[in-house]
């Protein structure tokens, strides 16, 4: 008898829940056709559609209701953010136009739509990616061999071969273990890993504009929300901390760095990495450093490995040093415990990385970049000398492989000039697709020779004349 109430309660207990469940579904379809209209009336207004103030209202709220119903805030914070996302794409979706489309121009759409045009036979200038024009090193050569000789074509452990991770350990240095290193597809693919491995949807995660967009696609692809803390050309794209702290929350997980850094070259002073770092640990936040650009670093720059905090995870790669961008060959490094998360995320996407691309790898683990180093910086002070001819506003590189001009004379979209100068067989990247509040710069790669980095260089001087 007991038993059968028992079971009789627990049935009514599922119907409520269940009735409860829908409830929660048809107010959130309401909060939907909210926020379409209000969609629709911004785009009229023309006014912005995130507004940060009214979002910490809300989030204010919750956080209160929370704390009265005894509800952890953390969790109530995450339904809160995947909900004002949600919110955010239905407004865009409202005021999205046919016209727009051509404003999410990014580097590499930019190269797909500059290829297209080669294929049709028209000659493209390519100074919109960061590919370098220069071979792998030799031995990279002799390494495939070898490892097809020796059928060294197998399927490796997800982290990666041991003999590559113990040379990465002991390249990196500052205490590193092999245990501590993860071997992944290109860098790219380490920073992906890393962010689903630590990232729960709602959580939020701060990064530094301009940026890579992929930073922002991965936090996406993670039901994350993105908060950007914007840097201007005025500042010398230094970070301003006292908004980097404002900025963190109780729902903050995580703060993406990128030095050198894609696309101003900005090498951030130790001290700044010091500041953040110390904001990191106060509030508990791992830190990811997206160190693919430090061998061509034209200033003093440390290693977020030098610091040894236990929450950081440091990306970087083989695929500009050694010119090794189609080979695929990437690497982590952070506490055992994040790798291990990794490498789950690395083994459910891809198993791991090709044995004969890690051979290749560890072939050129010993290699001195010196001389790409070099041409690079050559090629970037040619092209910042003939901007500043131009009257151009820009910092000159720090490091990386790019300049970032901000546009002067008539032209002030970023799009309009990308387009125009495809149109005359050059490609640059828009400045817009490493942050929307950059539509007046645009990239500019230093992977060409000079004699191209030339003409096309007088191809933008004779649009900038022109208006």
């Amino acid at each position: 008898m007991v038993k059968e109430k028992r079971h009789e309660e627990l049935s009514k207990l599922r119907d409520e829940i269940r009735n409860v469940t829908l409830d929660i579904i048809d107010k959130v379809h309401k909060r939907m056709e909210l926020s379409e209209r209000i969609g629709t009336i911004k785009g009229n207004l023309n006014i912005e559609i995130e507004d940060e103030k009214v979002e910490q209202e809300v989030r204010g709220s919750v956080t209160e209701l929370s704390h009265k119903l005894g509800i952890d805030p953390a969790f109530s914070g995450r339904l809160l953010n995947i909900m004002l996302m949600e919110s955010i794409r239905l407004q865009q979706i409202q005021q999205k136009k046919p016209e727009s489309t051509p404003s999410e121009y990014t580097h590499l759409s930019v190269f797909s739509k500059a290829k297209e045009l080669e294929s049709s036979g028209k000659k493209i200038i390519h100074l919109e990616v960061g590919e370098p024009d220069y071979p792998p090193p030799r031995m990279i050569k002799k390494a495939l061999i070898e490892s097809y000789n020796k059928k060294l074509y197998h399927y490796t452990d997800s982290r990666g071969l041991p003999k590559l991770r113990q040379a990465i350990a002991k390249k990196v240095g500052n205490g590193i273990t092999h245990d501590e290193v993860i071997v992944t597809s290109g860098g790219r693919f380490a920073i992906f890993s890393a962010i689903l491995s630590i990232l729960k949807p709602g959580e939020e995660v701060i990064s530094i504009d301009p940026a890579w967009p992929a930073y922002r696609e991965f936090v996406d692809f993670a039901g994350g929300k993105i908060k950007t803390l914007e840097t201007t050309l005025e500042e010398k794209w230094t970070p301003d901390i006292r908004q980097l702290e404002a900025m963190i929350s109780e729902h903050t997980k995580v703060i993406i760095l990128n030095y050198p850094n894609n696309p101003t070259g900005k090498v951030l002073d130790e001290k700044y990495i010091t500041k953040i770092i110390s904001l990191a640990k106060d509030n508990g936040l791992y830190m990811i450093s997206d160190e693919v650009y430090s061998d061509y670093a034209f200033k003093r720059f440390t290693s977020l490995t030098h610091y040894k905090y236990d929450k950081s995870i440091v990306v970087s790669s083989f695929s500009k040093s050694c010119a090794m961008t189609g080979f695929r060959v990437g690497y982590g490094i952070a506490k055992k415990e994040i790798i291990d998360k990794m490498a789950r995320v690395q083994a459910i996407a891809l198993t791991s990385v090709a044995e004969p691309m890690q051979h290749a790898a560890l072939s050129a683990i010993d290699y001195n970049p010196a001389g790409n180093v070099k041409l690079i910086k050559e090629r970037l002070d040619l092209i910042s000398e003939k901007l500043c001819n131009m009257s151009f506003d820009f910092i000159t590189p720090e490091g990386a492989m790019y300049v970032y001009p901000r546009l002067r004379g008539l032209i002030q979209n970023d799009v309009i000039l990308v387009e125009k100068l495809l149109n005359l067989g050059v490609a640059v990247a828009p400045g817009s697709g490493f942050g929307e509040n950059y539509k007046q710069f645009m990239r500019i790669s230093a992977c060409q020779p000079k004699k191209l980095l030339e003409r096309g260089l007088e191809v933008i001087k004779s649009i900038m004349l022109k208006h």
